[in-house]
């Protein structure tokens, strides 16, 4: 690893290492596609060229938005439903990983997202070698919250339960990104952000599913709700196979919400009329890990649901998957 790639990872060490302490900067905008060829991607689903069923036509007859508070009417923003046709197009089977945005933080000298100073990520074998033992001892305890006495362990006994600690990281996906970064990333693989249409029809296929896995609401069969015993409430990639999509894509419901290209705005022959549309927020769609409610989980992780954050907006259940134009 070169001492550029060293100065982008230390700083992480929280001051506890005092070495180097450059940041990394975001480049500018531009998006070189041709590095498309410089990867190897079998992990894109094919959705073939046809209509599918989008949006809902349902009603809130039972009072839950106002009982509950919701930002905006239940369904309003959805209707009407009604049949779009999409070109045929790629969409990653699963959402980005830390393992995959690590690549694109070091290759170009990215903002690495917030979690990572927390939970330790990116600091490689390598890099927290120089740590002392003491260092290296409170880093497992405070920073990677190994569940063990690290009192009498080694330096070596310490860096291998903390090189089991990231590669469970690599597989969690990517969160506190914002929708820059998301599209950043997406245009360095070669790839690009989802439409709306898009990520509805990978994730309902093509008769309108309410949900990934068919029309009745099931527990278990995402990682939804915050009643999952997984670390920082995030479940790695692909752990709920029972829920995958139509098209056969995993955490289309729950786990992590994800950005899509659009605008939020309202549907061609929508009649709720609404402050927020326009070109101010982005949407994100399947529902995030959490919940406060039964019903609300359910309704959050309805393939149909909109949900609009400010494009700058970074959180710990928000992270994206990609999608790409067929290449001929």
């Amino acid at each position: 690893m070169s001492i550029h790639k060293k100065q982008l990872l230390l700083p992480v060490l929280l001051a506890m290492i005092p070495v180097l302490s450059c940041v990394a900067a975001p480049e500018s905008s531009g998006a070189d596609t041709a590095t498309v060829d410089l990867f190897a991607d079998d992990e894109m689903v094919l959705i073939p060229a046809g209509p599918f069923i989008m949006g809902s036509d349902e009603k809130d007859t039972s009072g839950k938005t106002e009982e509950f508070g919701f930002i905006k009417p239940l369904f309003a923003d959805e209707h009407p439903q009604r049949t779009v046709q999409l070109d045929a197009y790629l969409i990653d089977k699963y959402e980005v990983t830390n393992e995959k945005y690590k690549d694109f933080v070091i290759d170009r000298n990215y903002w690495m997202p917030e979690q990572w100073k927390q939970d330790g990520y990116l600091l490689t074998h390598d890099i927290l070698s120089i740590a002392d033992l003491e260092t290296l001892r409170r880093l497992a305890s405070e920073t990677y919250r190994l569940d063990m006495d690290t009192r009498k362990m080694t330096k070596e006994q310490l860096l291998t339960e903390i090189d089991k600690k990231n590669r469970h990281l690599d597989k969690i996906p990517v969160t506190g990104v914002s929708w820059h970064d998301a599209d950043e990333y997406c245009r360095w693989r070669g790839k690009r952000l989802p439409s709306e249409a898009e990520w509805e029809k990978a994730a309902r296929g093509t008769t309108g599913f309410e949900y990934p896995w068919g029309n009745e609401w099931q527990e278990g069969k995402s990682n939804s709700g915050g009643e999952s015993n997984w670390e920082f409430g995030v479940a790695p990639v692909g752990s709920y196979v029972e829920g995958r999509s139509p098209f056969g894509l995993y955490d289309m419901a729950g786990n992590v919400m994800e950005w899509v290209a659009d605008w939020y705005k309202p549907y061609p022959g929508n009649k709720y009329v609404s402050k927020d549309y326009g070109e101010k927020y982005k949407v994100v769609r399947g529902g995030g890990w959490g919940g406060v409610g039964h019903y609300t989980i359910s309704h959050f992780s309805r393939s149909a649901y909109r949900f609009y954050v400010k494009p700058d907006s970074k959180f710990n259940d928000l992270g994206f998957r990609c999608a790409s134009d067929i290449k001929h």
